[in-house]
């Protein structure tokens, strides 16, 4: 017998292009894509093979009645979008952050038990094969007692100050800056291998304070750079910083300290095959060395545009996932609880900002 496959469309087409190939390559039909901006969205129809483009979500929903919904959208929607999809009996996968805040995050899990649908957020920085075997190696104790874990992630996409100004510059829309864009993802990595946070302490700038949001009636202020020291529910301590505005890099890294070793991660961009990861071990009495990853995926999932290859690596592998669940209606980590979580974190951190770096108890 074969497996049900599913029809899907998705809503929001800057990241969201990237899940397209990846639900692609898994079988499904993607029968609709919407966006603003209607002909772009047609020039990607086109590329893919999708029949119908909306420029707006609620005729998305009403005429081409998908199985599931991605929200790709600045995430002032996710919310709205994700609530609708939900009450017209679709199966969501939605973006990180998973919405503003964590009362948003919260109607959004209760509208996902009442409609008993499959409902994800997207944290495809699970998926690296390195990632993935550092987690089952804390899994199985190779680090013993935590006590320390630092994660990093840096890139330079705005640290050049004349990028066109993006929704991601303004708070009314992204919630968040480098934290909401960037390091939510390090919060759910540091969540997923360690547990809960306990409370933290932050403080974040901005790399260009004379920037505005697009069209110019304001300020941008959406923090670009922010370093966070806190303590986890285990009482091990855990510090997380990014930047959007650091040239000459592109990585993320994660270091994990306990009783009986260390665990080193890496993922470089600017490296062949990067969707792999790096991995290094050291255990008692011995200086770290690497550990083989085999990547794990299909013959040409590396091969396209950037934004094919991170749908193919990364997001194709937590569809993988996504659809097994649909099928048997579940909802599987990284699910929307998950995204609440990661965003009681991420309002602790905007409230920190907010009293100049007071310690916050989530």
């Amino acid at each position: 017998m074969s497996r049900k496959s599913f029809t899907v469309a998705i809503v929001g087409l800057g990241f969201g292009r990237a899940h397209i190939p990846a639900f692609q390559a898994h079988g499904c039909e993607v029968i609709a894509l919407c966006q603003r901006d209607e002909a772009a969205a047609r020039a990607l129809a086109e590329r893919y093979g999708v029949p119908r483009v909306f420029d707006r979500w609620e005729r998305m929903l009403a005429e081409s009645k998908p199985e599931i919904v991605v929200i790709a959208t600045p995430p002032a929607l996710h919310e709205a979008i994700a609530l609708a999809a939900l009450g017209a009996g679709c199966h969501v996968l939605c973006e990180k952050p998973l919405a503003m805040n964590a009362a948003q995050a919260r109607s959004m899990v209760e509208a996902a038990q009442r409609a008993r649908r499959t409902a994800m957020t997207s944290f495809n920085f699970r998926y690296p094969a390195a990632m993935q075997r550092f987690h089952a190696m804390v899994e199985a104790g190779a680090l013993g007692r935590l006590f320390h874990v630092n994660l990093r992630h840096f890139a330079p996409r705005f640290a050049d100050e004349s990028v066109p100004s993006t929704w991601r510059m303004d708070r009314a829309q992204a919630g968040h800056g480098a934290m909401g864009d960037m390091g939510v993802h390090l919060i759910d990595l540091a969540r997923w291998n360690f547990g809960e946070f306990k409370r933290l302490t932050a403080q974040a700038g901005m790399a260009h304070p004379a920037r505005t949001v697009p069209g110019g009636e304001k300020p941008a202020d959406a923090e670009d750079y922010c370093a966070v020291t806190g303590e986890l529910a285990s009482g091990a301590q855990v510090t997380l910083t990014v930047s959007r505005a650091a040239y000459g890099v592109n990585e993320q890294t994660l270091e994990a300290y306990g009783t009986e070793g260390a665990l080193l991660y890496r993922l470089d961009r600017e490296t062949p095959r990067w969707w792999r990861g790096e991995l290094r071990h050291g255990g008692k009495g011995a200086s770290s060395a690497p550990i083989k990853v085999p990547a794990g995926l299909p013959k040409g999932a590396g091969e396209g545009d950037a934004m094919e290859v991170v749908g193919k690596t990364t997001i194709a592998p937590l569809v993988k996932r996504f659809l097994a669940a649909a099928r048997k209606g579940q909802s599987p980590s990284p699910s929307f609880e998950d995204g609440l979580r990661a965003q009681l974190v991420l309002d602790a951190v905007l409230e920190s900002i907010a009293s100049g770096g007071r310690m916050v108890s989530i």
